[in-house]
């Protein structure tokens, strides 16, 4: 197989002297998705759920009377900075924010509200402060408002400190946060290792409160589908907490008793059953981006320079005097919101494949130079202070595209010089060959070579985990080997998360030791992934998992890869666009050159690939939801499951309908740049994606090595430059 053409883009012409001629319009063979689809179709409005979370925030303000301090739980500063904004609180009693951490409390305030995830470490830092606050003479009314609810469990923590009596404690609400038009996030770390390692469900239940959410506001799913034991789990629990409401708001709600109009099914991702993906190194835009710079809750962090330029005069500016380059002589970082709501050049190439970004940035670099010169005459003819205004705010748009060129343009100059070392080529080579299963034995050796050369830990550990899945485990002495060498180029500080590794069976022995290969009970309720190697050729054969196709103009989701169809989302495929893998199947995955739109079809669960999700691990999840009505009296719907009753009716007429697609466990920018190929690529169905966070390989493996380990992963390789 081929290596992926990860190239380097042509950014020094988007810097070069003004085109002589307005460029032509593009042609439908230069866009990423394949043609320049215009996407009129209307998906869910999701803003409500963001209002939702604001108004709830504003009233766990207003029920604090009078001015208050916050003391805010750092790992919510981001999720709620995706909600509001910091002068809310000011404008609802808020005198002063400060973070949640040791030692004594410094506000000036009567009321003090602790604002925190319900978390162990967080209520003992509370307990302290008020403790050590008690021998003051002022004294002061604690309110503690736990996100996303109040538990049990930080109810006796506060008992056993003593100071329970003295707090009023409450619950705010927050599930999932808009990102995108179509991403939604509950914006949780660890879920994975919280689930999977630690064995604790409660971000399970959590994900099932938000869902209902989801359904309150927009009515039921008319069908689940999911594939994992994880899922398993969730989808029953989304079944019980809807036939036992908590609330009388949940009880009275019409939309839990009615199936959705505009939602046709739900399917559930467990991540644990495809491990592959997060492992592999993100090909798009905006996946290498995260990769290497790294992206916190929509947010990158980059020089000040990028984002306020020097001022540009009146006069038509050439492309290279606009665009900011590396030698630039601030070095003050500042977080920068990567959206496609402020910068609609984002949107366009967030998620193609990075090879053919440099051919847009041209493009783009070339537009906004003729749009300057197109508005160049109207300066001199604007006589009213009307026609002035009108012209200053024109321009002010044109200077604003022309920094965010030169900001993509810039982090498009890091990653090409990254993608040109021979580290990222071998480890991409390593990948390939090891997803072809093409002389497995040299690749692990080859990985055992980039030990030797010292290379990043996080690359190493990923590359070792994907020999170990695709392989179905790797010889014991070649494993117990490179582990020894690793302990000694890195540290031992690494023990606990090669313990941990195995534990997940991502690095297993083959054969099996007697430590690894005791039989699964059945009976279990565990969600931890049984010691069973997983058998990939047969996988990867069934839903053809490698398939070429031009980065382009891609005719399959394979394009994220250069070559690899995430199965994640080739799951969803087998239920939301069967055609679509069938036909990638009668091919041989052989890209056509052609690329065309597809009429959706009724959602019928895994029908057509039973036996290839027999292959994966996990438990098969297919439930149906008619509402109370047809429940209550056994009767079936006439209609195709999955569709709403106008689109039965008349086929003809289809309405637009969208598939949720939820990651349990979390997912990547690739595999989100992939459906949203999807919803370009068919007619009838939009995709919401829903997950419980934007992970990569090194911040999933980073959260397995959890915090009591004392080992962190070294800054990411661009974060140095």
């Amino acid at each position: 197989m081929s290596l992926p053409a990860v190239l380097r883009p042509n950014v020094t012409q988007a810097q070069s002297s003004h085109p002589t001629h307005p460029p032509p319009p593009a042609s439908s063979a230069s866009e990423e998705t394949g043609s320049k689809i215009e996407d009129a179709e209307p998906g869910v409005d999701v803003n409500m759920l963001r209002e939702l979370a604001k108004r709830a925030l504003i009233d766990v303000l207003n029920s604090v009377n009078g001015a208050k301090t916050l003391v805010l739980d750092p790992s919510l500063a981001g999720p709620l900075g995706l909600v509001t904004e910091v002068s809310l609180y000011k404008q609802h009693g808020v005198d002063k924010m400060v973070w949640l951490e040791q030692g004594p409390l410094n506000a000036q305030t009567t009321n003090v509200v602790y604002l925190c995830r319900p978390q162990i470490k967080c209520m003992r830092i509370l307990a302290e402060q008020i403790k050590l606050a008690s021998t003051s003479s002022s004294p002061r009314t604690y309110n503690l408002v736990l996100v996303p609810r109040r538990t049990t469990l930080c109810d006796r923590v506060l008992e056993e400190e003593g100071v329970f009596g003295e707090v009023t404690i409450s619950s705010y609400k927050l599930e999932f946060i808009p990102l995108e038009d179509d991403l939604l996030s509950l914006e949780w770390d660890s879920t994975f290792k919280e689930i999977f390692l630690d064995g604790d469900e409660t971000s399970v239940y959590y994900a099932a409160q938000a869902l209902l959410t989801i359904q309150q506001a927009y009515g039921l799913f008319p069908r689940i589908t999911g594939k994992g034991d994880a899922a398993k789990k969730l989808a029953n629990l989304m079944i019980h907490l809807r036939a036992h409401p908590t609330n009388a708001s949940q009880a009275n709600n019409p939309n839990l008793s009615t199936p959705s109009e505009l939602l046709d099914s739900l399917v559930i991702i467990d991540r644990s059953t495809d491990m592959i993906t997060p492992l592999l190194t993100q090909l798009t835009y905006e996946g290498l981006v995260d990769e290497l710079m790294g992206i916190n809750n929509s947010y990158v962090e980059v020089e000040a320079n990028l984002l306020n330029p020097p001022s540009q005069t009146a006069a038509a500016p050439s492309a290279s005097s606009s665009l900011p380059t590396a030698a630039a002589t601030s070095t003050r970082k500042k977080k920068h919101r990567l959206t496609s709501a402020t910068d609609q050049f984002y949107g366009q190439i967030r998620d193609s494949n990075f090879a053919v970004v440099g051919v847009k940035l041209n493009r783009e670099a070339k537009r906004l130079d003729s749009e300057f010169k197109a508005r160049q005459p109207s300066r001199h003819q604007a006589q009213t202070v009307g026609q002035l205004r009108s012209f200053v705010g024109k321009l002010g748009g044109l200077q604003s595209e022309q920094t965010n060129l030169g900001l993509h343009t810039e982090l498009s100059e890091r990653i090409s010089m990254f993608t040109r070392t021979d580290q990222f080529n071998k480890t991409l080579e390593i990948q390939q060959n090891l997803l072809a299963s093409y002389d497995t034995n040299a690749q692990v050796w080859a990985i055992e070579e980039l030990v030797a050369q010292q290379a990043p830990v996080q690359q190493v550990l990923r590359l070792l985990c994907l020999a170990s899945i695709t392989c179905g485990g790797i010889k014991l002495k070649q494993l117990e080997s490179i582990k020894r060498e690793i302990l000694q180029t890195y540290g031992y500080d690494l023990l606990p998360l090669l313990l941990s590794l195995a534990s997940l069976s991502l690095l297993l022995p083959n054969p099996l030791t007697k430590s690894h290969s005791s039989i699964p009970n059945p009976n279990s309720t565990s969600l931890k992934p049984p010691p069973i190697p997983q058998p990939f050729p047969p996988i990867r054969k069934a839903l053809r998992i490698l398939s070429d196709t031009p980065e382009s103009m891609p005719t399959d989701i394979s394009y994220v890869y250069s070559g690899y169809a995430p199965l994640s989302v080739r799951m969803v495929q087998a239920v939301a666009m069967k055609g679509s893998v069938l036909a990638n199947l009668s091919t041989g995955g052989t890209a056509s050159g052609k690329v065309e739109k597809v009429a959706a079809h009724p959602i019928s669960g895994w029908k057509g690939f039973e036996d290839a999700m027999k292959l994966i691990p996990g438990a098969l999840v297919d439930e149906v939801q008619r509402g109370d009505s047809a429940e209550k009296d056994g009767s079936s719907t006439a209609m195709p499951l999955g569709l709403s009753p106008g689109v039965a009716a008349n086929p003809n007429q289809r309405a637009t309908t969208t598939t949720c697609v939820f990651f349990l466990g979390g997912c990547t920018y690739t595999e989100i740049a992939a459906i949203r190929w999807m919803s370009k690529s068919n007619t009838g169905r939009k995709f919401l994606i829903c997950t419980t966070g934007v992970l990569n390989g090194s911040s999933l493996l980073e959260s397995l090595s959890g915090s009591g380990s004392g080992f962190k992963f070294p800054g990411r390789p661009l974060a140095l430059s």
